[in-house]
C-alpha cells in the first residue's frame, strides 16, 4: 500500500467518525429562536407547603463559543422574601448547542439552602466517540474532575429542554417513550421523554393553552426503578414554548409557571 495512503487513511478516517457523531446528533430546530425571553412565577414545595417564592426566566441567545456561533439557553430561579429566608433557591443552568442542537457545554450554579455547588459539562466529539468532562465543587472545594466517554448522543437539563421542544408528538400516544442518554453528576443513564397527552393549563399570563405534558424519567440501576427528573408542559403549538417546568431539589420541588415572554418565534393564536 502507498506510504502515503497508510499515513491518510487513518487521518480520514478519524475526520469521518467526527462527522458521523455529530451527524447523529443533529436536529433542525423548528421551535425556538435568539431572542426568546420567557418569564416564570417561581413556586416552592416542601411537604403540603406550596407557596409563591419568587421568579424565573429562560432565555435564549446566540453568542459565540470556541470560533462558532451558538444557541445560549440560560434558565434562571430566585426565591425572594419570606420563601428566601425559609429556603433560599438562586440557581443558573447555562447550556450552548450548536445550532444542529448539537450539546457542546452545559455549566450548573446552584444556591440551595446552605448548599453550594458548582457544575461544567464540556462536550467532545472525536474518534467516534463523545467524551463528556465533568467537574463539580461543593462549597468551594472540588468534588470531582472525571472524563466519561459514551457512542450515543447525550443531554443534561438544558439541552435536553430545547431537544424535547423540538420532537413531532403528533403520532404519539400517552404514556410513548423517547429514549435518550441522559448525563447526571458523572454518570451516563438512561432518560425517557415520556408523552402524557394534550390539556389545557392556564398560565400566571391569563391565557389558557392547549398544552403537551411530559415527564422526563430517569431508568437506572442508580435510582430505585425510576426517577422523575423533570415535568415539562410545552404549548401544542409550533413554539412549544414551556408554560410548566417541575424540578426536584434536594429539598422539595421548584415550580415555574410562565407569567409573561416575548421574542418567540411564531404568532400564537
Amino acid at each position: 500500500m502507498n506510504r502515503k495512503l497508510i499515513f491518510i487513511l487513518p487521518v480520514l478516517m478519524s475526520v469521518l467518525f467526527v462527522q458521523y457523531i455529530f451527524a447523529q446528533c443533529e436536529i433542525d430546530n423548528t421551535a425556538f429562536q435568539s431572542g426568546e425571553k420567557i418569564i416564570y412565577d417561581l413556586y416552592y414545595k416542601l411537604g403540603v407547603i406550596n407557596a409563591k417564592a419568587g421568579t424565573g426566566t429562560l432565555n435564549t441567545t446566540t453568542t459565540n463559543l470556541n470560533g462558532k456561533s451558538v444557541y445560549k439557553t440560560q434558565l434562571r430561579a430566585n426565591t425572594s422574601g419570606f420563601a428566601d429566608n425559609m429556603y433560599s433557591i438562586h440557581d443558573t443552568l447555562t447550556g450552548y448547542m450548536d445550532m444542529k442542537l448539537v450539546p457542546l457545554l452545559f455549566t450548573k450554579e446552584t444556591h440551595e439552602g446552605g448548599d453550594y455547588r458548582i457544575e461544567r459539562q464540556s462536550y467532545s466529539y472525536e474518534n467516534g466517540k463523545i467524551a463528556i468532562r465533568v467537574i463539580r465543587y461543593k462549597k468551594g472545594k472540588q468534588a470531582f474532575d472525571e472524563t466519561v466517554t459514551t457512542e450515543n448522543c447525550t443531554y443534561d437539563y438544558v439541552s435536553v429542554l430545547n431537544y424535547a421542544r423540538n420532537l413531532d408528538y403528533s403520532d404519539m400516544k400517552p404514556g410513548e417513550n423517547t429514549h435518550i442518554q441522559f448525563i447526571s453528576g458523572r454518570k451516563i443513564v438512561n432518560m425517557y421523554i415520556r408523552y402524557q397527552g394534550i390539556t389545557s393549563v392556564k398560565a400566571n399570563d391569563g391565557k389558557t393553552y392547549d398544552a403537551i405534558q411530559l415527564s422526563l424519567m430517569i431508568l437506572d440501576k442508580a435510582f430505585a426503578d425510576q426517577e422523575e427528573a423533570m415535568k415539562v408542559s410545552l404549548t401544542n403549538d409550533l413554539n412549544r414554548m414551556p408554560l410548566i417546568i417541575e424540578i426536584n431539589l434536594k429539598i422539595g420541588a421548584m415550580r415555574v409557571v410562565l407569567n409573561d415572554y416575548s421574542g418567540i418565534r411564531y404568532p400564537i393564536n
